[in-house]
């Protein structure tokens, strides 16, 4: 795929006016498709892969909170990044998940073409499905370059989306602790 995904950059440098025989841009279409495969690696990662067995056995039934994981993705209406933190609350229902599983649930689904909303609900259902979990809570805040460098161009904006499974969405008592938890 990279040797296309090259080619294709070539093109498209070329549109844009540029030589791309100049000395800058030689290796840049190469540099490019690279990177473009790192940023959208997420289409090629598999969910039991990732969590590789690290669900466990656990009597805990109180909320348990992992937050700020960095992300970036890209937008699949501009193909911008936006980046950003997210914060995942679960309620174990008899198993728990290592953690660093979480922050690689949120890799898989940003590094694919997105928008935060649909991010945001595919992590929550992930960390139900993998956990078996009472309720999972799920707030992810990012910046987005569609709206920063194009656009309305406005550089203090951000966007907040949040996705509220079983207890986390039944239980305002629940929800209100997540909020106060990560001090929202």
């Amino acid at each position: 795929m990279s040797e296309a995904l090259t080619q294709h950059y070539k093109h498209i440098i070329g549109l844009l006016g540029e030589d791309i025989n100049r000395e800058g841009l030689q290796d840049t279409p190469k540099r490019a498709a690279k990177a473009m495969e790192f940023l959208t690696g997420g289409y090629h990662v598999e969910l039991n892969k990732i969590i590789n067995g690290a669900v466990f056995e656990s009597d805990t039934d109180e909320m348990v909170i992992v937050q700020d994981i960095e992300f970036y993705s890209l937008c699949e209406h501009h193909v911008l990044p936006f980046i950003g933190r997210c914060h995942i609350a679960y309620i174990p229902n008899g198993k728990v998940l290592g953690l660093s599983k979480f922050a690689r649930i949120v890799d898989m689904f940003a590094r694919r073409l997105q928008i935060q909303e649909n991010l945001t609900k595919q992590v929550a259902s992930t960390v139900q499905e993998v956990t078996g979990a009472k309720g999972v809570g799920v707030i992810m805040e990012a910046k987005h370059m569609c709206m920063m460098m194009r656009g309305v161009q406005k550089q203090n904006s951000s966007m907040v989306t949040s996705v509220m499974l079983g207890t986390m969405r039944d239980s305002q008592a629940a929800r209100n602790e997540f909020l106060r938890l990560i001090g929202k």
